[in-house]
């Protein structure tokens, strides 16, 4: 008789066991606030005048932009040389009111010149600002290219909101600095591109546009390139991570003229746990590829110590997670040089709202384009139970 109670016993705990795995996962899936995107949507496009003239200055070369949920605004940075006017981010309003962007839903309100540590305006070709991101301050951080050309170094800064004083400046990790020789480092405007802010405001992260020096060939037709995500910790403003980045191959499609990029231009945080938005920009020959990926580092191998990707076998480094969610050429949409990303205010239909932003180049064949969409995230509960219940979606 102990011995057939024994046997019931035995799966009673083998239950009880399954059901306090169940429990934690349940539990830490609820409180997570890891986010999944399950749809995108295009909701409206928005160009401004060409050659637009705004508190005596050009409007173009709009390459990023972050959103002001406080004040609804959007802080877009200009990578002007200082060849048009000084090192400048523009205050936009966006309207979003009716759920959807209209041609005219865009308008300047406010332009900010950004002055050095000695309260000076950047001097031409001082700078390639590229990148800006807000934080839980009055302030922006802004990173710049800089210009391998003429041996001047990248740099991430960060703004005051109201002045547009330089704060602080982060450390650049060696590995990305230039040197006499062009052996490392990052090349002429293909470096930091992005900026972003987690959204607890403890890690900032930008990337490479395309690969370093030392770590490999840039973007050609049918061949991408491995770029570097390089993570802070902006509770001591010090790098500490590094991740790598592989870049979709883009076929060129009547390249008639041979110009031929390809990159990373702009990286999103959506959550605290390593998921990104990305954003590759690609001029074919005949206008531009723009592809939406979502991105996770949770896996992803820490790169940081390593100098040069050509020195050690790459095949062995886990990179970046990417799932493809929108290619915009299958928008009927004359698509522009989109280099910038944010999101933007919560939809009259609860829904969240994404922008985008077009670099024109001060080109007068180009425009600075604004594109919204409306975008879905899956809440923890509907995605647990999607991997509870593998039919859900069937």
């Amino acid at each position: 008789m102990q011995q057939v109670k024994k046997l019931f016993l035995f799966p009673r705990i083998i239950y009880l066991v399954i059901l306090i795995i169940i429990i934690s996962f349940v539990f830490t899936s609820l409180l997570s606030n890891a986010v999944e995107v399950s749809s995108i949507e295009f909701i409206g496009e928005a160009t401004l005048p060409k050659g637009l003239i705004f508190e005596k200055t050009e409007v173009g070369g709009l390459s990023g932009i972050t959103y002001d949920a406080k004040n609804n605004l959007y802080y877009a940075i200009s990578d002007d040389r200082g060849q048009k006017a000084n090192a400048r981010f523009y205050t936009l309003k966006i309207d979003l009111s009716k759920g959807l962007l209209q041609k005219s839903g865009v308008i300047p309100v406010s332009v900010t010149t950004l002055l050095n540590e000695n309260n000076q305006t950047f001097r031409p070709g001082g700078s390639d600002t590229e990148g800006i991101t807000l934080t839980n301050k009055p302030t922006v951080f802004i990173s710049s290219e800089g210009d391998a050309g003429k041996l001047i170094n990248p740099f991430i800064k960060e703004f005051s909101l109201s002045s547009g004083k330089e704060i602080a400046t982060l450390p650049i990790p060696k590995k990305f600095l230039l040197d006499e020789i062009s052996q490392k480092g990052i090349r002429n405007n293909l470096a930091f591109e992005s900026l972003t802010i987690t959204p607890d405001k403890k890690h900032l992260l930008t990337a490479t546009e395309n690969a370093l020096i030392q770590d490999g060939a840039v973007a050609k037709p049918n061949i991408g390139t491995p770029c570097r995500i390089l993570q802070y910790n902006l509770l001591n403003n010090q790098p500490e991570k590094e991740f790598l980045y592989q870049t979709e191959p883009v076929r060129p499609f009547w390249n008639l003229t041979g110009k031929f990029t390809s990159g990373l231009p702009d990286l999103l945080a959506l959550d605290n746990q390593g998921h990104f938005l990305s954003l590759e920009r690609s001029f074919t020959g005949l206008g531009f590829a723009i592809s939406l990926f979502q991105i996770s580092l949770e896996g992803s191998d820490d790169i940081h110590q390593i100098d040069s990707l050509l020195a050690v076998d790459s095949k062995n480094i886990k990179p970046v997670q990417k799932k493809l969610l929108l290619d915009l050429r299958k928008l009927n949409v004359l698509l522009d040089n989109i280099e910038g990303l944010t999101l933007g205010p919560k939809l009259p239909n609860g829904q969240q709202s994404l922008i985008l932003i077009s670099d024109n180049n001060f080109n007068p064949l180009q425009r600075t384009q604004i594109l919204a969409f409306q975008i879905k995230f899956e809440t923890p509960l509907i995605r647990l139970l999607r991997h509870l219940l593998p039919n859900l979606n069937s």
